[in-house]
C-alpha cells in the first residue's frame, strides 16, 4: 500500500459528481514502439474515486520474439522464457481494468499497445475511457520542465526507484496522479477523458530482426535518419487551430518528447502525413514541447508563422486525421 503524500487539507471537502468512480493506473514495457511490437511486462494499480490505492498487480509477458531494448527495460529472453503469453493473462488484466478509467503517462501509447494485444488474442478490453497524465498536468498548469514521468514525480516529491520497470513506473504514476486528481477536484477542473476504441481485427506482419540489433532504437542520443516512402498525398496547407489534420500535411518535430521520436514519426506516416526534417514556408505544423526554445526549427517556425502544438495535442490530433481531398 502506498503512503499518502498529501495532507487532509489538500483533499477537497466536496467531490465532483461527474468524476469517475475508479481508475486503473497502467504501465506496460514493450519490445519497442512500432505497430508490431509486443508487451513484455504490465502493471496495474487500482485506485478508488479519490485516488486511494486499492491494490496492485504485475506480470511478465512472453512476447514470443526478441525482447528488444534490454538496456532500457532490463528484461532478457531468458527472463521472459517461462513467462505467460498475453492470452494467458488477458482475463486477469481485464479484471483489473473492468469498469475503470485507464490512466497512463502518454496514455495513447499504452492504450494502443494494450488494444493490439487484445486484438491479437481475439478479445476486447473492458475499457471505454482513458486519461493521460501529460494532458492533465497541462490542464492543471503544473510548472514542469518537460513531460517526462520523472519530472511529474519530482514535482510531487515521489521517489522513482526503478525507471522503466512497469511496477515501479505504475507506482510512481499512482502517487503522482492522486494529488493531481485532488487538485483537479478542488478547482472543479474537467478531467481530460478520451474514448478508447478497441481494435476489431488484427493481422500480424513478419518483423525481421537481426541478432544483436534492434532496428533504429539504440541506447544513444544519436538517431540515424530513416528513409521513408514519399507521402502519396499533396500538401493541403497549414494546420488551423480547432480543425483536424488532413492527409498530406507536412509535420516537423523539435526537441525532447516523452516517447521515442521514431514512434511519433511512424504514427504520423501511418496516418498519411508527411514527416519533414526541416521547417519551410510549406510546413503545416511544428510539434514541440518547448515552444520558447531557441532551436533552429522553432526560430524558423516563428519567422514563417508556422502553427505549433505540443506532443500531447498532436497525439489527440492523430486520432482523427481527415482523408486527402479528391481531385
Amino acid at each position: 500500500m502506498l503512503e499518502d503524500q498529501t495532507t487532509a487539507a489538500s483533499s477537497p471537502t466536496t467531490w465532483p459528481s461527474v468524476y469517475p468512480q475508479g481508475y486503473a493506473v497502467v504501465d506496460v514495457e514493450t519490445t519497442g514502439l512500432a505497430r508490431d511490437d509486443r508487451i513484455i511486462s504490465a502493471a496495474v494499480y487500482r485506485l478508488d474515486a479519490r485516488g486511494e490505492v486499492e491494490d496492485h498487480w504485475y506480470t511478465l509477458v512472453n512476447p514470443e520474439r526478441d525482447p528488444g531494448p534490454v538496456w532500457i527495460h532490463g528484461l532478457t529472453s531468458d527472463a521472459l522464457e517461462g513467462a505467460p503469453l498475453f492470452p494467458d493473462i488477458a482475463d486477469e488484466f481485464s479484471a483489473r481494468l473492468d469498469g475503470r478509467v485507464l490512466v497512463a503517462h502518454n496514455a495513447v501509447f499504452d492504450w494502443q499497445m494494450i488494444a493490439r494485444e487484445y486484438a491479437r488474442a481475439g478479445r476486447v478490453p473492458p475499457v471505454s475511457q482513458r486519461l493521460c497524465t501529460i494532458v492533465l498536468s497541462k490542464e492543471l498548469g503544473l510548472p514542469l520542465p518537460n513531460h517526462k514521468l520523472e519530472s511529474l514525480a519530482a514535482h510531487f516529491g515521489v521517489v522513482q526507484q526503478r525507471a522503466h520497470h512497469a511496477l515501479d513506473d505504475a507506482r510512481v504514476l499512482a502517487e503522482a496522479f492522486r494529488p493531481s486528481l485532488r487538485a483537479a477536484a478542488a478547482r472543479s477542473v474537467r478531467l481530460p477523458l478520451h474514448e478508447c476504441r478497441p481494435l476489431t481485427e488484427w493481422t500480424d506482419r513478419a518483423v525481421p530482426r537481426q541478432s544483436g540489433s534492434y532496428g533504429s532504437y539504440r541506447p544513444t542520443s544519436w538517431r540515424p535518419a530513416r528513409k521513408r516512402p514519399a507521402c502519396p498525398y499533396p500538401n493541403p496547407g497549414r494546420y488551423e487551430d480547432g480543425k483536424p489534420l488532413r492527409q498530406g500535411m507536412r509535420i516537423a518535430f523539435s526537441g525532447d518528447t516523452s516517447i521515442e521520436r521514431d514512434l511519433l514519426e511512424d504514427r504520423a506516416v501511418e496516418a498519411g502525413l508527411h514527416v519533414a526534417t526541416s521547417i519551410s514556408r510549406l510546413t503545416s505544423l511544428l510539434v514541440t514541447n518547448d515552444p520558447d526554445s531557441g532551436t533552429s526549427k522553432v526560430v524558423k517556425a516563428r519567422q514563417f508563422g508556422t502553427p505549433v502544438v505540443d506532443e500531447a495535442a498532436f497525439g489527440q490530433l492523430l486520432r482523427d486525421v481527415e482523408p486527402a481531398s479528391e481531385g
